[in-house]
């Protein structure tokens, strides 16, 4: 990438984050903890699933991919941003925020990726028992999980090949981490094949992902209340609702940072939190509702910890 200014080639500079000096320690401190936290629940949830071979299935080889995503958006903000909180220097160099920028879209893309395909792999599996073995097949997943991070890969990495033919005239980022509107703001000269890519691969990804998980978790939904259990009826409402109000969640939540890049009007700190929102809770929430709230990795989770706790009264 090229610039005509020195000072864009040294570093760029990101939105202040108002931290008064008397909070610095405590924010950095609840910023490390929060890191802290997704590390240790995404990584649980990695280890519970590599290490029995019972969890090798469909789903749960899914949900290994849901949090291997989760924890590559936590690290492309989490250790940039607490360390600018600890040094108060919100200064980064050009390619520090491309890579960080990067992995910000891969994360985001991947998630409506991942939590589709799951999303389909349950439709299968409960309205369509009878054809699962054959439709999720070893070999087929195998195939899928490569398509799913070889897509993202490619769209992001065109999205942001695009930005090599501009220069830079402007070295302030107006978000909280860099991102892709934030980085075509600083560019003064005509980006608007790269605001039509930017809109279609957005737009496309949402209406397809929304599409498909509403479709399949009320077919799942309708296919579980025709069972006369009432058990598994209020178990299917409690599961599917909870599915559908994060994923609803975080779609309106990534469409709004998007979108509000091209509509002034809006609240540059409104669009600042939500965007950090978008890298901070669903690596929080994703590991407990899909992954400790599934029984058979709840039951992998205790015995591990049990295992660890007599190895360590032994020793």
């Amino acid at each position: 990438m090229k610039s005509n200014d020195s000072n864009a080639l040294s570093f760029w500079r990101m939105e202040s984050l108002g931290i008064p000096p008397s909070g610095t320690y405590p924010v950095f401190i609840a910023g490390l903890f929060t890191y802290c936290f997704i590390l240790t629940c995404n990584i649980t949830i990695l280890l519970a699933i590599s290490l029995d071979h019972q969890l090798h299935k469909p789903m749960y080889v899914l949900l290994f991919n849901l949090s291997v995503n989760d924890v590559l958006g936590a690290t492309a903000l989490f250790p940039q941003l607490i360390s600018s909180i600890l040094w108060q220097n919100r200064d980064i160099s050009p390619a520090a925020c491309l890579i960080q920028a990067i992995l910000v879209h891969i994360y985001g893309t991947g998630a409506l990726i991942i939590l589709s395909v799951m999303a389909y792999d349950r439709y299968v599996a409960i309205c369509r028992p009878l054809l699962y073995h054959s439709v999720m097949t070893s070999s087929k997943v195998r195939t899928i999980i490569v398509a799913m991070w070889a897509s993202t890969i490619i769209v992001i990495g065109v999205l942001f090949l695009m930005l090599t033919r501009f220069r830079f005239c402007r070295n302030l980022i107006t978000d909280m981490c860099c991102t892709n509107p934030s980085l075509t703001k600083m560019i003064c000269e005509d980006t608007s094949a790269n605001n039509y890519y930017g809109l279609a691969l957005t737009s496309s990804f949402e209406v397809v992902s929304i599409a498909i998980v509403v479709f399949t978790y009320v077919q799942i939904l309708i296919t579980c209340l025709f069972n006369k259990q009432a058990d598994t009826k209020n178990k299917a409402v409690r599961t599917c609702a909870t599915h559908l109000v994060v994923f609803i969640t975080y779609q309106i939540s990534l469409c709004f940072f998007i979108f509000s890049h091209r509509f002034q009007q809006v609240s540059p700190y409104l669009r600042r939190s939500v965007g950090v929102s978008i890298l901070v809770f669903p690596p929080i929430l994703n590991p407990l509702i899909y992954g400790l709230n599934t029984k058979e990795i709840r039951s992998k989770v205790i015995y591990m910890f049990r295992k660890h706790c007599v190895s360590s009264q032994k020793c």
